[in-house]
């Protein structure tokens, strides 16, 4: 049975990265009752991740030491703080919200008077053959794993994909000790050059930046610019990757100019998208903006949804980066606390003023991962596109062709998206699939329906105990 708590708190803030935890410590400050959710250990996320017991003796970065000041702000304030938890479960109850959630010491609901998402983002990447094979990880889960743990993803490594983790990643294998085959970028270097105004609003990160580019091309490096992987091979596992130019909507081009490395790891990752399971499982209204990553829960500037009591703050209402997230936090903060008290709303430009100088660079970065049609012409009839049911762009495609034009619809003809990871990583490039073939624009296929459970579930967290004895048993139905 889950344990439910019987008090009503005024704010239930989900995710703890910065903008869920700056919510937390301000509405904490402000005197209002505050439980903050996280799955992971500690607060911080992923850009401020907070180092493992056993590498605390690493030398700090920009980064863990904003997380470690965070962390520290967040455990001397009133809020309380339930990490290493889960939530599954979102839904209206008279008094507000019921959440439902799991953790060490068992399932628990609690109710709010309202809930702020600060749920962040999701990696995005798109199926190249032979993606499926062990030793292919994503760049975002290779930047968790070597800034949480300094585990390298393997000792000879392929770095590929777009955006600002390719040159951080590849830098941190090489500065650990690990050998990088090559960097494959989809994007040219003109493509960055266009960016560099918008970097130079952050100085500092674009200097470091340039500073790890600088680092690889002295180690010898090679940086392939406008190349993407053609495909990874291996008896079982990653052995060798071959990678090719593509042209500027990232098509393979000049088949003739391909490349072979043997390495044992593939980094792969295009970019990053707001995580909506829990907004689209409240019915929030959304909308489709690729400089904000694509699909997005709709709020105003002070991050209220379409739903009175619910609030969304951070890269899961539309990246901008880690540098907007706190901002973002304060300005949903003042937004929640007006609303509690039933002031007047405060003023956007006083609580925004500083948001668009702050997530210039992120707005840069994001820019650079916009998906680009010629992307999908990697990925042959017999490359696996659901992972967790194991479908085929051929199967997505027949499932298309046969009327299965929304994701609701593809879902039930293909059951593409109804895996473990709740579509996760085949979504949008199923929603590509689907625009091309009939037609249509990627925001005219629509988002699928939300459902619970959020994330994958043991059953006993949704099977009540219950006596035998105490069953109820029906009448007799008569003959």
């Amino acid at each position: 049975m889950a344990e439910q708590q019987t008090a009503i708190i005024d704010v239930l803030v989900v995710g703890a990265g910065p903008a869920g935890a700056t919510v937390a410590i301000e509405a904490a400050s402000a005197g209002r009752s505050v439980i903050i959710i996280d799955e992971q250990k500690a607060a911080g996320g992923q850009v401020w991740r907070a180092k493992s017991p056993a590498i605390l003796s690493a030398p700090p970065t920009p980064e863990s030491r904003a997380g470690d000041d965070l962390r520290q702000r967040l455990s001397t304030s009133e809020a309380v703080c339930l990490f290493d938890h889960r939530v599954w479960q979102i839904q209206p109850v008279d008094d507000g919200w019921m959440v439902a959630l799991t953790g060490s010491k068992g399932p628990k609901t609690i109710t709010a008077q309202t809930v702020v998402l600060a749920t962040g983002a999701q990696e995005r990447i798109f199926p190249v053959p032979g993606w499926t094979l062990p030793g292919v990880i994503g760049l975002a889960a290779a930047t968790a794993l070597m800034k949480g743990q300094m585990i390298l993803p393997g000792q000879r490594v392929a770095v590929a994909g777009v955006g600002p983790l390719l040159p951080f990643v590849a830098h941190e294998i090489h500065r650990q000790g690990g050998e990088v085959a090559f960097v494959a970028d989809l994007n040219g270097f003109a493509d960055w050059s266009k960016r560099i105004p918008q970097m130079l609003r952050r100085p500092d990160l674009a200097l470091r930046g340039a500073g790890w580019l600088a680092r690889l091309r002295a180690a010898g490096i090679p940086l392939l610019y406008r190349h993407g992987i053609r495909n990874i091979t291996g008896d079982g596992k990653v052995e060798r990757v071959e990678v090719g130019p593509v042209d500027d909507q990232w098509k393979p081009a000049d088949t003739k100019a391909t490349r072979s490395f043997d390495v044992d790891a593939v980094c792969l990752g295009h970019g990053l998208a707001p995580a909506t399971e829990a907004t689209r499982m409240l019915n929030c209204r959304h909308h489709h903006d690729p400089a904000l990553g694509g699909w997005h829960v709709t709020t105003d500037d002070l991050g209220r949804t379409s739903i009175a009591g619910i609030y969304a703050c951070g890269d899961g209402a539309g990246i901008l980066g880690a540098a907007a997230a706190p901002v973002r936090g304060r300005n949903t903060a003042l937004a929640v606390l007006a609303d509690l008290t039933d002031k007047a709303r405060p003023p956007h430009s006083s609580a925004t003023g500083n948001l668009r100088s702050v997530s210039a660079f992120g707005r840069a970065m994001t820019s650079l991962a916009i998906p680009r049609d010629g992307i999908l012409d990697q990925i042959t009839p017999e490359t696996i596109v659901c992972r967790c049911e194991g479908l085929t762009r051929a199967d997505v495609e027949a499932g298309i062709t046969s009327g299965g034009i929304s994701p609701n619809a593809l879902k039930s003809d293909t059951r593409c998206g109804m895996g473990p990871c709740g579509g996760r990583f085949c979504q949008e490039t199923a929603a590509m699939l689907t625009a091309r073939l009939t037609g249509r624009r990627v925001e005219d296929i629509g988002l699928p329906t939300g459902r619970p459970p959020l994330r994958p579930l043991a059953i006993e967290v949704v099977a009540s105990d219950f006596d035998y004895d105490e069953l109820p048993i029906p009448a007799p139905a008569p003959l």
